[in-house]
């Protein structure tokens, strides 16, 4: 069973303005009535009354079926969920000495990330004295953005956290 508390529509005598405008079933509009005349109104069609304009001023009425109404709307909600699609951050974690199989690789796996929709996250992490040549990582990682240049975006430039060099990459666009 549905709990109508759980809207923010309110239905029949739930309405409190002391005056609506009505549309009824057909899409057609009544005009301005009493909330009693628009009750009469939804009670001969066997319908509800539903305010779905509350900010108006007088507030909008439909004389629908509510039952009918709700189960609509949380289908449509269903069916939108279902074309969503959440972008997720991939991390791909290279060295500044990265042989070079190695970032072959590193960089189809990101290239992959990126056609399925996916941002990719890029870290260098410095080890020990590795950290006094930060240029050394620099360099690795515009080879990365010069690669993935028809696939992705720079959306965070790359920036030196303590250890770590990070830059993140945005697909462009997506391949059905």
């Amino acid at each position: 069973m549905f709990d109508k508390r759980n809207t923010c529509l309110k239905v029949n005598h739930e309405i409190r303005a002391p005056k609506v405008r009505v549309i009824n079933e057909k899409g057609e509009q009544l005009g301005v009535l009493s909330i009693q005349e628009a009750m009469a109104f939804a009670k001969d069609a066997d319908l509800d009354l539903v305010e779905v304009v509350s900010t108006s001023s007088p507030p909008v009425c439909k004389i629908i079926d509510y039952g009918k109404f709700r189960y609509d709307q949380t289908k449509r909600e269903r069916e939108s969920r279902k074309t969503q699609h959440h972008v997720k951050v991939k991390e791909v974690k290279v060295s500044p000495n990265i042989s070079e199989h190695d970032f072959e690789v590193k960089l189809r796996q990101a290239k992959g990330f990126l056609e399925k929709g996916n941002k990719v996250k890029f870290s260098c992490m410095f080890r020990g004295r590795e950290i006094a040549h930060p240029e050394v990582g620099k360099r690795l990682m515009t080879r990365i953005v010069e690669y993935l240049e028809p696939v992705s975006m720079v959306e965070i430039v790359p920036k030196l956290f303590g250890k770590f060099l990070t830059m993140v990459l945005a697909p462009v666009g997506r391949k059905k």
